[in-house]
């Protein structure tokens, strides 16, 4: 709501800065990170006191029983601190930013209820059950963001001859390759959403692993947002111009600053783990963002580590049930260089470095077009 003060302007001239996209940015991540540290060690308390813990898998690598009865459920204050910095620094007649929110929130109300289960009944909800309700969702949420840009048109190219459509699909490191997928968009998007979360919820494994790389991302997305929101930045680098967009670089500095602030207390031996409520929250407030600003398919760079987390699960999964052989000694992929000799905290930081390789191989396709 801060955004607002800018009215007071012709009063106070220092007001002029609540407009500006990237002062309201660094509010919000400052702002998210200090709630997030703030409400971090009471948050951690309580769920210690009402035995919200983590159930240590018994087929897991050996080194994980030391974990068991850490907090669970910490990303509950990961979605508080995005909350409460994204109502006070985001501008609120900005649509872009409620469909990003209701992504994140609804998504986390879905992993919230699946946590509560695990711990009060020993099982969360099924895998079918979670799967179609991340589906429902992300179809309602889908319709509503192509009925906001229902007559939304953009160019590529500098002389504004090419005109494509919002359901069209932008190839990095190419100008010119853009696929009109119609309806088919609806689907495409679905799968963007919430294959995003799930992989950031099959990352979830080792001490600051997810939190870390999805920072990461949201950091790269964040420069995205901002650009794909200035005409003239947009234009020159060639990729859509979407009105409004920059505002989501406000959002998506709520989401990082809440992020490193969590990862203060889950940096390895964690203090709490962030649950299926912080992964599939994280992972649809980036699915989200990638969709709006029209960098879907950059995800799969941006987001790699999650990528090959996820893939990694598949391929064991196929491979056994076709074969009766596992490809790697344990899935997702982290545990399998767990279990080749790696250490918790040299799997976090190689995966990490990867991470940031990804993030700045996505950031040189603005220019390599």
């Amino acid at each position: 709501m801060f955004y607002l003060l800018y009215l007071l302007k012709d009063d106070f001239i220092i007001f002029n800065v609540f407009r500006y996209i990237t002062f309201r940015s660094f509010g919000a991540g400052v702002t998210a990170f200090l709630i997030s540290i703030i409400l971090g060690k009471s948050f951690i308390n309580y769920l210690a006191r009402n035995q919200f813990k983590e159930s240590i898998r018994t087929d897991g690598p050996p080194g994980h029983t030391v974990k068991s009865g850490t907090p669970t459920m910490g990303g509950a204050f990961i979605v508080i601190a995005i909350a409460i910095s994204s109502f006070l620094w985001v501008n609120p007649l900005n649509e872009s930013v409620w469909v990003a929110l209701l992504f994140t929130f609804s998504y986390g109300l879905i992993g919230l209820i699946d946590d509560r289960l695990k711990i009060a009944k020993g099982k969360g909800m099924s895998a079918k059950v979670k799967f179609l309700l991340q589906i429902f969702l992300g179809t309602f949420f889908i319709l509503l963001l192509l009925s906001e840009y229902s007559g939304f048109t953009m160019s590529l190219r500098v002389d504004e001859v090419a005109f494509y459509s919002y359901t069209s699909v932008i190839i990095p490191f190419f100008k010119q390759i853009v696929i009109n997928l119609g309806w088919f968009y609806i689907p495409f998007a679905i799968l963007v959403v919430v294959g995003s979360s799930n992989a950031v919820n099959l990352t979830d494994g080792l001490d600051g692993l997810a939190i870390g790389s999805i920072s990461i991302a949201t950091a790269t997305y964040i420069i995205f947002a901002y650009l794909s929101g200035n005409f003239v930045f947009a234009r020159y680098l060639q990729i859509p111009y979407i009105p409004g967009g920059g505002e989501l670089a406000v959002f998506l500095a709520s989401v990082g600053g809440a992020c490193l602030g969590f990862l203060w207390y889950n940096s390895h031996p964690a203090q709490v783990f962030m649950g299926d409520v912080g992964s599939l929250s994280l992972g649809a407030a980036i699915g989200s963002v990638a969709l709006i600003i029209k960098q879907e398919i950059l995800l799969v760079l941006v987001g790699g580590i999650f990528v090959m987390e996820a893939l990694s699960v598949i391929i064991q999964v196929v491979s056994f049930k076709m074969t009766g052989n596992r490809i790697f000694r344990m899935a997702p992929l982290h545990h399998h260089f767990e279990l080749s000799g790696w250490s918790e905290s040299k799997v976090v930081i190689r995966f990490w470095i990867i991470s940031l390789v990804l993030a700045l191989l996505a950031l040189s396709t603005l220019k390599l077009r």
